[in-house]
Order: structure tokens, then sequence, then C-alpha cells
């Protein structure tokens, strides 16, 4: 299934990505560090959503209280609660 996060206190201004199976797949982020987002949706590719949300979870940006990698966290968070 699609998926399209707004994201907040980021760069990045979306996420877009699918599930299936629990499975992690087309990770994208819109705008923000374009090498750097798209290393993040090639690391996370095929990997099960808990141990994604595991790994990046609370992960800060300088001086900001999220990061990219967060927000897709919470996003992931918010879809498995739903």
């Amino acid at each position: 299934m699609q998926y399209t996060f707004k994201t907040q206190g980021t760069c990045a201004q979306m996420i877009s990505f699918e599930v299936e199976d629990n499975k992690l797949s087309n990770v994208q982020f819109f705008g923000g560090c374009n090498g750097n987002l798209k290393g993040i949706g090639s690391l996370v590719e095929g990997m099960d959503i808990d141990d994604v949300i595991s790994r990046i979870e609370g992960i800060k940006c300088g001086m900001k209280t999220t990061s990219c990698p967060d927000q897709l966290a919470k996003a992931l968070k918010q879809i498995k609660n739903a």
C-alpha cells in the first residue's frame, strides 16, 4: 500500500513510501538533502518496518528535535498504529 506523510520540523516536506507484508519499499523524500535522503531510502529498502523504526527513531539533525529519518520512523509508527 502506498503512503504519503507530511513531515514537520525538517527540510524535507513530505515522504512517500510503500509497505507490503510489513516490508518497506520505494521511500522518497521531497525536499531536503537529496543525496543523503536517497541513501536512506536505499538502505531501508526491503527492511521490516519494525527494524527501520528501531534503527532511526529519535535521530536528531543539528539543533532540531527531529530529522528526516526520525520523521520516517514517525510515519511508519503512525501507519502501524492505524
